[in-house]
């Protein structure tokens, strides 16, 4: 992903622009700033999860949700410091991601309103700003919770409203505002137990940290793009085979399992490597060191070359992409969508994986969003697979609760009728499928569906990325976890015996049917043989297989 920073080039132009009080032009490359440091520190906000899945993508979907309203101020091309904010609050609204990334969005939605009828900003006016964006984040969550990034601009603006006067500089209203983010991330586990339960503090707070400290780094003229060179472990590092579309600059993926010399320095091999790609990651496990990037077709090899120069190369792994999101494609041809007719109702979906898709094209959805748990769709994601549909009817099932306030969002910005159906799985919005009555009134198919995901229970399997104790259940790092209803249950050692476990905590008798959906990194094979030994301790229930093809859970287990 690249940061685009072509409104004014020169270095010393934007230090000179940054001062207060600052125009449109200025208030992009702040924007900008925090852009570019949160990206920087990106994985260290996805590394903060709850829960120790290898899915926690907070940090991913902030960064993506402030790089859509980037591109849009970029697009403005304004030294009016209310059309910059406009702009970027538009850009942000649309490619909102996640529960993070939408009440990110709301921030700059309020900041912006503050700046609205103001050719520049100083000092007070961003105080205004800030007032603005707590309110109205607050006022865009129905439920709000304190330990979040809620908190984090609350305890932001109350010290700004302390301090700052009309003869504060902007230098010394950035410094406190980082300094009132960073207490209140910290205080985040005493406000939410989870987060104090499981040692962490919450990563929405700290990724809108992080932006504000990248603000204060322009000013301060100090790097933004030095690498906090986070270590994951060795198996979260490989190929992706999940690509939707290529960025500029990304051709190839390369993955390489090294063993570093004695000299190795994890800092510089980062900062190396920034110099020749994007999307770096890092693992390591027994000694063996293994890099992810993506490259320019050019400039593939160059990562082998310099990884050759540190240590010894075991392995090379590479990939064209764009070969890789043409298969995708066509792989997303094979199953065939719903056609609605004018005044019919159309439901859209979304699902995580290629089979789960197909899954619901038989049942009879217009519309499928890719993404669930790994990648949550944006807003504008949400929209454009529903706008150019030939009716005013709309149903949508986000399938996930991180998705909720997406398609929420999605709802203000069309004069369409839409429905939100709250399913938190995939086979939840199977069951609301099941229940469409395309005859029926909104009003009658919201109600059957909202009854039918009550009727559903659902068991996720995936593997720790981290040590943990939650409500109980101690896990180990690498070891296999299985959560029911949202909920961590067990941590075993293998895929078989966690639903094992799993089975034995359900209320067996209390159900009819098992479905299991498997995902991408399981064979048949060993699914097979899985479903074989249910069968045979549960011989009464019916047991269905489906390949769904999502990845980083190796199963998804349906109880009706």
């Amino acid at each position: 992903m690249s940061v685009k920073t072509n409104v004014l080039p020169s270095e010393a132009q934007r230090h000179e622009l940054v001062k207060s009080p600052l125009n449109g032009e200025g208030l992009y490359l702040l924007f900008n700033a925090g852009l570019t440091w949160l990206m920087t520190n990106q994985q260290h906000v996805n590394s903060l999860n709850v829960f120790p899945v290898p899915d926690g993508d907070t940090g991913t979907n902030m960064v993506l949700t402030m790089q859509a309203a980037v591109n849009e101020a970029e697009h403005a091309q304004t030294k009016n410091v209310g059309d910059m904010g406009r702009a970027f609050a538009q850009g942000a609204l649309m490619g909102a991601r996640g529960n993070s990334g939408v009440i990110l969005s709301q921030i700059w939605r309020g900041f912006s309103r503050a700046l609205d009828s103001s050719e520049t900003m100083d000092p007070p006016l961003f105080l205004k700003a800030l007032q603005e964006a707590r309110n109205t984040a607050y006022k865009g969550v129905v439920r709000p919770v304190e330990g979040t990034i809620l908190t984090v601009i609350k305890d932001v603006t109350a010290a700004a409203e302390e301090t700052v006067t009309k003869d504060t500089n902007l230098s010394d209203m950035l410094v406190l505002i980082v300094e009132a983010a960073d207490e209140s991330v910290q205080r985040t586990p005493e406000l939410l137990p989870i987060l104090k339960q499981t040692g962490v503090v919450d990563s929405g707070g700290k990724g809108l940290f992080y932006i504000f400290e990248g603000m204060l780094r322009l000013i301060q003229k100090l790097p933004l793009d030095v690498s906090n060179a986070v270590i994951k472990p060795l198996d979260q590092v490989k190929l992706v085979h999940a690509m939707d579309s290529v960025e500029e600059g990304q051709d190839y993926e390369v993955v390489i399992d090294f063993e570093p010399n004695g000299s190795f320095s994890l800092e510089s091999y980062y900062d190396d490597l920034g110099k020749i790609g994007t999307s770096i990651q890092v693992g390591e496990g027994d000694g063996i060191y293994r890099m992810h990037i993506h490259t320019a077709l050019d400039r593939r090899y160059e990562p082998i070359s310099y990884t050759e120069s540190v240590g010894t190369v075991k392995k090379i792994m590479m990939e064209n992409l764009q070969e890789q999101v043409n298969g995708k494609k066509s792989e997303g041809e094979k199953f065939k969508l719903n056609p609605i007719n004018p005044g019919e109702i159309a439901v859209v979906a979304v699902s995580p994986g290629k089979g789960l898709s197909s899954i619901f094209a038989s049942l009879g959805v217009a519309a499928i969003v890719e993404g669930g748990q790994t990648m949550n769709p944006s807003v504008k994601d949400l929209v454009s697979a529903f706008e150019n549909l030939p009716t005013d009817k709309v149903i949508i099932l986000p399938n996930n609760k991180n998705i909720f306030l997406a398609a929420q969002n999605a709802v203000k910005v069309t004069t369409k009728k839409i429905v939100i159906i709250p399913t938190r799985n995939t086979p939840q919005g199977f069951a609301a499928m099941l229940r469409l009555m395309p005859e029926g009134t909104l009003q009658e198919n919201e109600e059957a569906m909202n009854e039918s995901i009550q009727e559903v229970h659902t068991g996720e399997i995936t593997t720790a990325i981290r040590s943990v104790e939650i409500d109980g259940v101690q896990v180990k790092k690498g070891e296999v976890i299985v959560l029911f209803d949202g909920k961590l249950v067990v941590s075993a050692r293998s895929i078989e015996d966690a639903a094992t476990q799993l089975m034995e905590k359900v209320q067996m008798d209390d159900f009819e049917r098992i479905t299991i959906f498997y995902g991408a990194d399981m064979t048949q094979a060993r699914v097979n043989q899985l479903v074989d030994g249910i069968r045979k301790q549960y011989p009464d229930h019916e047991v269905e297989v489906h390949e769904g093809g999502q990845p980083h859970y190796q199963l998804i287990i349906a109880f009706e």
